[in-house]
């Protein structure tokens, strides 16, 4: 018997050589070799986990490493999904979309999310939806094959499977999407379970996007529960309610008839609280307040009889809302914008000014630099109110923040009148100082317009030209130098020789001229046309027009304004030496 065994024996690995003697039954040795298959043969190695790709792709040193790491694992998820019994493809589609969120291609896995979305396990087809989210869109073919998988799981008894659906649907839906799965969102809006009632009315919302005409089924039922108790239902509805009335005049005038009922939830809101369980830092339902005021902006636009109706509402929030908390500001903003855009009182609109003035001296630049644009875009809407607050606008534009600079700059040029001309323009010709060279040049051309409009006096409009000239420097557009030209031409002869000793003393420094290219084609045209004999030393003024004609850093064009200048002074020269 034992040649027998030496013979069965030789089959298995050194392992069991050392664990085994020879004494073994036959059934033993059977036994050990279904062990030894089992382990090297049937079962496969588990996939990496997420979290250890993870850990992996973070600690990579180098892009190379990274690229490694992804390359070598997509190509483990490519060889499994072609697998039909994986048991790891919901862990491998995890991975996938990591990947794919890292920017690297994972298109390979489309088909696969439908596959997992048509599963009859939760997880795996919450991972399919997941990744039917993010892998397609509307122009891949396959987007198309999702339809009957969505269908069938909106008509799910299972609550998690139907929100699961309702969220990618709302996420991709096409309009041919749209169109076949209306008549199931509509039934889900009249659920009685307030999780899929919500979820369907946010997917009504992205279906109204896609497919306008879709309104007119919701509509009713969306009039239905402006009145809901639940703060989920009624935020979801304002918000359905709202796209429809941007897209159509009609609906506005329909929901119009829900203005009380609006005015009713913002007054309990500011009284007690709608939903308390939704309070940020003491502020009562932020989020609810913030989307019934954009309504109420909307509805009440161009209509005094409905803004009517809004003014004490509007009063109340205005006044009793928090400014210490972001919460409450972000309900401020809301309130200005909505008493700014409808027929609201003269005494509410100053109170809505003086509201965005509080915003300028708060210390958190967001907060500031919202007041500022928000009174660029409502400015024409209460110019007195706004003017009370020009000092806090003015002191905006040393501000270290140029986004703050740039909306005080835009807010500054509104306000310009002929009573505050002089001070506005002072102010700006600091900020000019301080500006990049983009601001220099819008800033410039704004005060070369400004100053042609509210001008007091030419001399003073002529002495605010030679500043912005010599400030901006080549930072200057070419219609500044224009209206430079065109003002010393058509200004009286004593104000003409006026700017020529100003033009002269300020080409003096040869150091800088390089940089003030544009100060130097004005002066030398003005000392050109009106520099007279007499009112400088010839000698002098030649051998400084000769050092500009050979400096290499001059422009060809501005060496042109100095030969025709030259030519037309040697003319009045008595002792012409050039």
């Amino acid at each position: 018997m034992y040649p027998y065994y030496e013979t069965e024996w030789s089959i298995l690995p050194p392992e069991h050589n050392r664990r085994y003697s020879p004494g073994l039954t036959i059934n033993n040795i059977k036994q050990v070799i279904n062990e030894t298959i089992e382990t090297n043969i049937l079962r496969k190695p588990n996939p990496t986990r997420l979290r250890e790709l993870i850990r992996q792709i973070r600690t990579a040193r180098t892009a190379a490493e990274e690229r490694a790491v992804v390359n070598t694992e997509c190509a483990y998820i490519r060889s499994t999904f072609r697998e039909t019994d994986c048991i790891w493809k919901c862990r491998n589609m995890a991975k996938l979309l990591y990947i794919h969120m890292l920017g690297y291609p994972a298109h390979f896995g489309q088909m696969e999310t439908l596959k997992l979305a048509a599963s009859p396990k939760y997880t795996d087809k919450r991972i399919g939806y997941l990744g039917a989210m993010l892998l397609l869109d509307e122009r891949q073919d396959v987007h198309v094959l999702l339809t009957n998988c969505l269908k069938n799981d909106l008509n799910s008894s299972t609550m998690f499977i139907v929100g699961t659906a309702l969220c990618t649907l709302a996420a991709i839906a096409s309009p041919e999407m749209a169109r076949d799965l209306a008549h199931e969102i509509e039934r889900l809006i009249s659920s009685s379970n307030a999780f899929l009632r919500k979820k369907a009315i946010l997917c009504a919302f992205r279906m109204i996007r896609r497919v306008p005409e879709l309104m007119d089924e919701f509509r009713p039922q969306c009039m239905q529960f402006l009145a809901d108790k639940n703060h989920g239902i009624l935020v979801s509805t304002i918000t359905l309610v709202t796209e429809m009335c941007e897209q159509s005049v009609h609906v506005t005038h329909y929901f119009k008839a829900a203005i009380p009922q609006l005015v009713r939830t913002l007054k309990i809101l500011g009284v007690s609280g709608y939903s308390p369980e939704h309070d940020v830092n003491g502020v009562p339902d932020p989020f609810l307040q913030v989307k019934i005021l954009r309504l109420l902006r909307i509805l009440g636009h161009g209509d005094p009889d409905q803004s009517e109706i809004m003014n004490d509402v509007l009063a109340q929030v205005a006044t009793n809302t928090e400014t210490n908390k972001n919460a409450g500001n972000a309900i401020l903003y809301e309130t200005v914008l909505t008493i700014m855009n409808v027929e609201s009182e003269n005494s509410l609109r100053v109170l809505a000014v003086n509201i965005l003035g509080r915003f300028l001296l708060n210390s958190d630049k967001n907060i500031r630099y919202v007041g500022l644009i928000t009174l660029v875009k409502t400015v024409q809407r209460d110019m007195t109110a706004i003017q009370r607050h020009r000092i806090t606008i003015l002191e905006c534009l040393t501000d270290a923040d140029s986004s703050i600079q740039k909306c005080a700059m835009e807010l500054s040029f509104t306000l310009v009148n002929s009573q505050n001309i002089e001070m506005i323009v002072r102010e700006l010709l600091k900020y000019l100082e301080t500006a990049d060279a983009e601001m220099k040049s819008i800033c410039s051309s704004r005060l070369v317009r400004a100053a042609e409009l509210y001008s007091p006096s030419i001399r003073w409009h002529l002495d605010v030209l030679l500043r912005v000239l010599t400030i901006s420097g080549n930072n200057i557009r070419d219609d500044v130098i224009a209206s430079t030209i065109q003002l010393i031409s058509n200004s009286p002869r004593e104000e003409q020789m006026f700017i020529s000793d100003k033009m002269l003393q300020s080409i003096g420094n040869m150091n800088q001229l390089e940089n003030r290219q544009p100060l130097v084609q004005v002066a030398v045209w003005t000392l050109g046309e009106y520099g007279e004999a007499g009112h400088f030393d010839e000698i002098e003024l030649i051998e400084h027009y000769r050092q500009l004609l050979w400096a290499p850093q001059l422009s060809i064009t501005t060496k042109q304004y100095i030969l025709v200048s030259l030519a037309k002074i040697s003319v009045r020269m008595e002792h012409c030496t050039a």
